[in-house]
């Protein structure tokens, strides 16, 4: 028997819950039912964005509301200044060429946070800048960045902030309000712990005068249409009411564990893979690592796409390879939402395990135990639901 084991950067495990809702029998979305349903859908992600916005809600992948965000706040005639360092910061670029969306590129070294300094740099070389994107968490290299520190920066330059949350948000600290966020992009399919097919675009008042005053927003993506209909109960189109049930089981996980406690258990769970992957002689790959997960530096000459691959077919572990450049050089193990201190504990043992298979010198049990005494001497009890 091979049991299967989630541990990608995406999609997540869903709570037991989560599926048994999907499996009630269906209902109309012009009803009190689901009303009711999106209401607290809205005041849940409201408390785990930690903002008094609204957000306008997708069925789509998060790339969805990516694109949304690119053709509703900019203009043909808008600059977009785009923070790339690795793959998805690549797509903020590709999204912005495919509408025709002049774009400045400020490249970061792959697995390196943009600072403020550089980003300044970059505003004051180019003063037509409208808005500035960029990743809370780059997902193929797990480098967290400072939002924080950068949000100052863009508003002096009188731009637009706009967030790439999708594989961070609802796993490490993150506060929209008080840090001067004007547009947040998620996915339901990663620490919200929702399946894939729902994203938000959440954007702050002056995020939405750029949008209003914007001629050319889209169709099925176009924010005023769809906050409108949010907004009436009556969606513009049709909203997927299992994928909404699901997502609220996932929101009232973390309203009830709080998100303070939330960000410390993922912090304590994150770092402990950490110790772990360093017990093993290996190296953590980003300067600035994310706690949604962690990207491994693989020994030289051994194929981290095989290492992956193996994992999967013979150990029963989903976790994700490298991407882009660093394809066949990384592994990268999830540990947001859904999963916990034993799941990464189980992983870190089943991935040195293969290494062995494949002639890496690591000692049995070495990343098992450096880890488990991390635990032991920090809070990573699961949170009770």
């Amino acid at each position: 028997m091979l049991k299967r084991r989630l541990l990608a950067p995406g999609p997540t495990p869903v709570p037991e819950e989560g599926l048994l809702r999907q499996a009630q029998p269906m209902y109309h979305h012009r009803t009190p039912e689901f009303r009711a349903l999106l209401t607290e859908v809205m005041e849940l992600l409201r408390y785990v964005y930690q903002t008094k916005n609204e957000s306008v809600i997708f069925v789509s992948a998060g790339t969805g509301a990516m694109e949304a965000s690119v053709v509703n706040l900019l203009t043909p005639r808008d600059t977009a200044l785009v923070v790339r360092g690795g793959k998805f910061g690549e797509r903020w670029s590709e999204l912005c060429e495919a509408y025709g969306r002049p774009v400045v590129n400020l490249d970061v070294p792959w697995g390196e946070a943009v600072t403020p300094e550089g980003l300044s740099r970059a505003l004051q070389a180019h003063p037509e800048v409208k808005a500035v994107f960029t990743q809370l968490c780059e997902t193929s290299t797990g480098v967290l960045t400072d939002i924080a520190a950068l949000s100052p920066v863009v508003h002096q330059a009188g731009a637009l902030l706009v967030v790439d949350g999708i594989s961070a948000v609802g796993a490490v600290e993150f506060r929209m309000d008080d840090w001067g966020v004007d547009a947040l992009v998620v996915g339901s399919q990663k620490a919200l712990m929702a399946p894939p097919g729902l994203a938000t675009a959440t954007l702050s008042p002056a995020a939405w005068e750029r949008v209003k005053a914007n001629p050319s927003r889209g169709y099925y993506f176009d924010l005023v249409l769809n906050q409108k209909g949010l907004a009436a109960y009556d969606p513009a189109f049709t909203p997927a009411i299992t994928l909404f049930e699901a997502l609220r089981v996932g929101l009232r996980l973390l309203r009830t564990e709080g998100m303070e406690q939330v960000w410390a258990r993922h912090r304590v769970t994150a770092e402990g893979v950490r110790v772990g992957v360093r017990a093993m002689g290996l190296k953590v790959y980003p300067k600035q690592p994310s706690d949604s997960l962690t990207a491994i530096t693989l020994p030289e000459g051994v194929d981290g796409d095989k290492v992956v691959k193996m994992l999967r077919d013979e150990e029963g572990f989903i976790i994700a390879g490298g991407q882009g450049k660093l394809k066949g050089k990384l592994c990268r193990i999830a540990h947001m939402g859904y999963i916990d201190s034993y799941d990464c504990l189980v992983a870190l043992a089943a991935l040195e395990r293969v290494l062995r298979r494949v002639g890496v010198k690591v000692p049995a049990g070495a990343a098992v135990a450096a880890t488990l005494d991390y635990y032991c001497t920090h809070d990573a009890v699961p949170a009770k639901s």
